[in-house]
This record gives C-alpha cells, sequence and structure tokens, in this order.
C-alpha cells in the first residue's frame, strides 16, 4: 500500500468514526456529546469527497484506495446509524435497510468485478443523491437541538426516510443492471 494524501485522509476519516460513537459514553453534557460527534461526522463527510477529488487532481489514484475509500464511507454510516438508534433519534428500520443496502450492494459490486463487470455496477445519479440525503441527515440527527425556527429531529427524521427510499431505488437500479449482465452471460 502506498501512503498518499487521499489515502491518508481515508484513514483519518476512519479514525474519527470511534470519536463519533464513544462520545455519547463520555462525561459531558448533551449538548457537548452533540457537537462533538456532529463536527467529527462533518469533517469525515468532508474529507469523503476530498480525498477523491485530491486523488484524481494529483493522478494518486490505487487500487486499495478504491477498495478503502467505500469501506470507509460504510463504516462511518452504519456506526453513526447504530449509534443514533441506541440514542432514540432514527428509526431501526430506516438504518437496518440502509445498512443492509450498504452490504448487499458491497458483495454484489465484488461478486461483479470478478466476472468482469465491474462497471456495469458503478456509482449511479440515484446513488449519489442517496449519499446527499444519508450525509445531510445523520449530521442533522447527532446535532439534535433546534437551530433557530428549524426542528434539526424532525428535518432529519425526513431526509433519513427519504434516504431510506432513495436506498432501496438505487438497490433496485444496481440489481437489475447486474441481472441484465449477469443475463448476457448466460446466453
Amino acid at each position: 500500500m502506498k501512503l498518499n494524501i487521499p489515502n491518508v485522509l481515508t484513514w483519518g476519516r476512519i479514525s474519527l468514526i470511534p470519536l463519533v460513537v464513544g462520545v455519547f459514553y463520555l462525561p459531558l453534557t448533551s449538548l457537548e456529546q452533540n457537537l462533538i460527534a456532529t463536527v467529527a461526522f462533518v469533517v469525515a463527510a468532508l474529507t469523503d469527497w476530498l480525498d477523491g477529488w485530491l486523488a484524481r487532481k494529483l493522478h494518486q489514484t490505487s487500487a486499495f484506495g478504491e477498495f478503502l475509500d467505500p469501506v470507509a464511507d460504510k463504516l462511518m454510516v452504519a456506526a453513526a446509524l447504530v449509534m443514533l438508534v441506541q440514542l432514540g433519534r432514527a428509526d431501526a428500520l430506516l438504518s437496518f435497510v440502509i445498512i443492509g443496502r450498504e452490504i448487499a450492494i458491497s458483495a454484489l459490486r465484488e461478486w461483479m468485478a470478478r466476472i468482469g463487470a465491474a462497471k456495469s455496477v458503478a456509482v449511479s445519479f440515484v446513488g449519489k443523491f442517496k449519499t446527499a440525503a444519508q450525509m445531510t441527515a445523520i449530521p442533522l440527527l447527532l446535532w439534535h437541538a433546534p437551530l433557530g425556527p428549524v426542528d434539526v429531529q424532525k428535518l432529519g427524521g425526513w431526509l433519513l426516510w427519504a434516504a431510506a427510499v432513495l436506498t432501496l431505488w438505487s438497490m433496485a437500479y444496481y440489481l437489475l443492471k447486474a441481472w441484465q449482465e449477469i443475463s448476457a452471460l448466460n446466453r
């Protein structure tokens, strides 16, 4: 593994996961816990965008980076959702749908790569939209307190519902693409 700036950012994102979860076990006020978890998650989400941009800009893409980046994303989202369920801020069913889809599509992508059809399950527009909804909902739910007239919990809950719907939509899209590819191979 070659250590470069994008990979360091990805490892940094992974290292923030215990902070997002662990802060809720520290003897801090709720406001302090929410603030630290929210800031850590937002920083991690921003590094997700930044590491990909830098990898392309600096021509530092690598097979390891392509593997580690989505793993870091899925770990970050899953850890935050599990914590939010435990805190009573996120619905367990929605969280299960989102985490389950991430595991299923990761396995599908790995399998499709093994049969030489990885491009057929490349990230789609609806997948990117789903990620945007998730990455907006989770910090709102971590923050939990109103921001002026905005009921952050309600807005975060709606966005999590939207993310779950988009999750199912994108999963159906990827499964259809994979099915088409598999059907073509069996002809």
